[in-house]
């Protein structure tokens, strides 16, 4: 089923009868012949069809970088979809990012360079400061095979030490960057262009019945059915469900399923009570990734490392299911009935995922360990939470991943902590305990017995954050 489509690419409008789930790389290419975007891996690993997405927030528009291989093109209505060739600046020049490039040697095949560029560029649109370390995370999501990335870096530092000498008065917007030459002109004229859009918007129509697939963030979808997706019968779930904000009361956090990662790891919210978060959650996925992905997807995608998963199973999260006719609350911990498996019916969704508002007495830690530090899922990950009063441990909740078939609660273990202080003993006790609760298998993340010693570590480095003298040399082999 096509629908009638329109955005802004680069500067030009577009409008066409289309279907939704074709990726927007393939439109770009294949019908606009926009073909600095690239396609590599179209799996979100290799950053070379990154492109920026702005999108219509009150009176001005904000873009995020977005990999164009996982992205529906239903998604992009109603959008300015950003190019490597919407950057150009007239008669040809060079803007200051490209011209960065050139003069460090940033680019040789430049097969990955309009990615690089591209995301650089986002973040300049964004960014409150400019700081070298922020922006070398921004292009967190694109990989060079050829040049290396020490000279690419050495761009990125010509970009910000030209940016630091002339700071804008009230933070970045995209005045400051047309008059520094990172953007043309034409960026001006978007917001209100998309207004008219908005205008003349003729809502989706809804699938009848249930639809082969519903769409979130599409970032694994389009991994594991890149071939079917563009002519299955979909249901866009960002064309009708309304993106609300992470919300508190005094009982509990209440995150909306369309929540990305990205804007969950940056909410004033969730940093005030997890103020690490913001960094650790820099290994899940690239900046393309994380701008896509939602927690609802990450749930229901049902990997026994989900990120997102192991930190929610943790937390006691509960989620409240919705079909067309009614809607149901579930804990997440009964969510998995068994490997890819879950306690839901083909026509709900996750509405929302909700969990206690931490107590000040609340203690967490999360940690995850994979092959590769960045751009890597999980071999083992695992959540300790618990409460603590006069070093005594309270509503102790242990999750592990990678160790079963689901993403799992080690109950036996949280119940052998609780009401407990901490020794040495009582720790080589929970490494037993924890090794009969799990099941690892031998896989491509290591052998059985390899995962038993991560976890084991992991429950180590858990208690040593806490309890430093409670762990001894010898306990972390």
């Amino acid at each position: 089923m096509n629908i009638q489509f329109e955005c802004i690419i680069n500067n030009t409008p577009v409008a066409a009868s289309v279907n939704p789930g074709t990726v927007v790389l393939d439109f770009l290419r294949k019908h606009e012949h926009l073909t600095g975007t690239k396609e590599g891996c179209r799996e979100g690993d290799c950053g070379a069809c990154t492109i920026l997405v702005g999108a219509l927030q009150e009176n001005h528009v904000v873009y995020k970088s977005v990999n164009s291989c996982l992205m529906p093109l239903g998604d992009a209505q109603g959008k300015h979809i950003v190019t490597i060739e919407g950057v150009n600046l007239p008669a040809g020049e060079l803007n200051p990012i490209q011209r960065a490039f050139v003069d460090e040697g940033g680019t040789q095949c430049g097969f990955c360079t309009p990615g690089f560029i591209l995301s650089l560029t986002g973040y300049c649109l964004n960014a409150p400061q400019i700081t070298m370390r922020d922006a070398v995370t921004a292009v967190d999501g694109n990989i060079c095979r050829c040049t290396g990335h020490p000279p690419i870096k050495k761009a990125i530092h010509q970009i910000i030490a030209q940016l630091e000498k002339r700071p804008p008065q009230n933070g970045m917007s995209i005045k400051h960057l047309i008059e520094q030459k990172l953007l043309p002109e034409y960026f001006l004229t978007i917001a209100s262009r998309l207004k008219e859009i908005e205008i003349r918007r003729v809502p989706d129509i809804a699938v009848k019945g249930t639809p082969a697939s519903f769409v979130s963030g599409g970032t694994d979808l389009y991994v594991q059915k890149a071939f079917s997706m563009h002519v299955e019968e979909t249901q866009r779930i960002s064309a009708w469900q309304h993106q609300a904000n992470i919300a508190e009361d005094e009982h509990a956090i209440y995150i909306p399923g369309t929540t990305t990662v990205e804007i969950f790891r940056l909410s004033p919210i969730i940093e005030k009570y997890f103020p690490q978060l913001k960094t650790q959650l820099e290994l899940f996925g690239s900046t393309p990734i994380r701008n896509r992905a939602t927690i609802a997807g990450n749930l229901v995608n049902a990997s026994p490392i989900g990120d997102m998963t192991c930190l929610l199973i943790a937390l006691d999260a509960t989620l409240t299911l919705r079909d067309a006719t009614a809607a149901r609350t579930l804990p997440l911990r009964k969510f998995y009935t068994g490997y890819k498996q879950l306690d839901k019916k083909k026509s709900e969704l996750v509405e929302t995922i909700s969990f206690p508002r931490p107590h000040p007495s609340m203690k967490w830690s999360y940690e995850k360990i994979s092959r590769r530090q960045y751009l890597d899922i999980a071999s083992v990950n695992s959540t300790m939470v618990f409460d603590l009063n006069h070093d005594v441990m309270s509503n102790v909740a242990i999750s592990a991943g990678g160790v079963g078939p689901i993403a799992m609660f080690l109950s036996k273990s949280s119940a052998l902590l609780n009401g407990k202080s901490p020794t040495p003993e009582l720790i080589e006790e929970l490494f037993e305990v924890a090794q009969i609760e799990i099941q690892p298998i031998s896989d491509a993340r290591g052998t059985a017995d390899y995962k038993r010693l991560l976890l084991r570590q992991l429950l180590a480095v858990h208690i040593l954050k806490f309890f430093p003298d409670v762990v001894r040399k010898e306990m972390l082999v």
